[in-house]
């Protein structure tokens, strides 16, 4: 089989991206690996942190060779202004946006298989005057896609969340019956074909406290959640709950789960992370192709210093090219 091709944003300029990429793309991967970012930035920053690397310029609608140590080759996409590591500047936001349209077009184009991004900075980006709320939507939008499904993966779980970036105050109006029923059929096609599970087991929390105990404590439970869940069982879906979130964790049901399926971002995501930080993966599921992502932010003040750990984008790009012998198997 040929190596899979991959294309990686670098993220945030004057965050940790740079840092982590360049420090993962010295370990070996089964990949042919594009990077979309300033070349000037990739090496002022592999010359600031003391990376040996050959940086070489790759033309656009060039695949790279299969992955050596050491070696980058970049889609060059220059910043408006020269980037200081851990200072944000508006000026280079539409670079940010401009790497994640390139990314999407190799894909669009069929010059990469799958997309891992760094993490970028959204304040920034807003605060220039773009309206953005994150890779999640973003890719949705060029994609053309009506529903996605944000997940998390480690070794020890998988959470799926039913509301992304949005105010706690938000999220009961964002929960609806239909929603909730082509969330979960995103879900369980997700797990089939990035990871070949023939029958996904689907473990759904509640939204209230108890789960509504009974609706005392909300009827979300009652008149939301238990009939999309109904409704998913009668497509075929495998799908539990809805549990109390403060006690499913430790119980059997999400033990043989295959995903957590949480309500919102804080109610899945912190224990998730506790299980696991660093070495996470954040996957976009209803996208026309495979996007991984690491479980972390921009760390400003890391930027540069070499103290970043690059695991959590090792590990984003091994599940790339994990997904992508899935997909090419059931092909």
């Amino acid at each position: 089989m040929t190596s899979p091709r991959l294309v990686i944003t670098a993220g945030e300029p004057a965050g940790i991206g740079p840092d982590v990429l360049l420090t993962a793309l010295q370990r070996a991967f089964d990949a042919r690996i594009a990077v979309v970012t300033d070349i000037d930035v990739l090496k002022e920053r592999a010359r600031l942190l003391g990376i040996p690397c050959r940086i070489h310029l790759l033309a656009k609608d060039d695949v790279p060779q299969p992955h050596k140590p050491g070696v980058v080759h970049v889609l060059h996409t220059p910043t408006a202004n020269p980037v200081v590591p851990g200072a944000l500047d508006t000026a280079n936001a539409h670079h940010v946006l401009q790497t994640l349209n390139t990314a999407a077009d190799r894909i669009r184009d069929d010059l990469a298989d799958a997309l891992v991004t760094a993490p970028v900075q959204k304040s920034v980006i807003n605060d220039s005057g773009i309206s953005f709320s994150g890779h999640t939507e973003f890719f949705a939008h060029y994609f053309k896609c009506e529903e996605v499904v944000m997940m998390l993966t480690n070794s020890a779980l998988r959470v799926a969340l039913a509301t992304t970036h949005l105010p706690l105050r938000a999220v009961p109006d964002a929960i609806t019956q239909a929603s909730l029923v082509t969330q979960l059929n995103i879900i369980n096609q997700g797990l089939k074909r990035l990871y070949g599970i023939a029958q996904p087991k689907i473990a759904m929390l509640g939204l209230n406290p108890h789960a509504g105990e009974g609706g005392h404590l909300g009827r979300e439970e009652i008149d939301v959640l238990v009939p999309a869940r109904d409704a998913a069982r009668a497509d075929g879906i495998q799908v539990s709950g809805p549990l109390p979130a403060d006690t499913a964790f430790v119980t059997s049901t999400v033990a043989d789960a295959d995903v957590v399926f949480a309500m919102f971002h804080d109610q899945g995501l912190p224990v998730l992370k506790a299980r696991g930080f660093g070495t996470s993966v954040n996957i976009t599921l209803g996208l026309p192709t495979i996007r991984t992502s690491v479980d972390h932010g921009t760390a400003l003040d890391l930027a540069g210093s070499g103290k970043a750990s690059a695991d959590s984008m090792m590990t984003a790009i091994a599940e790339a090219i994990i997904c992508t012998g899935h997909t090419a198997s059931r092909q």
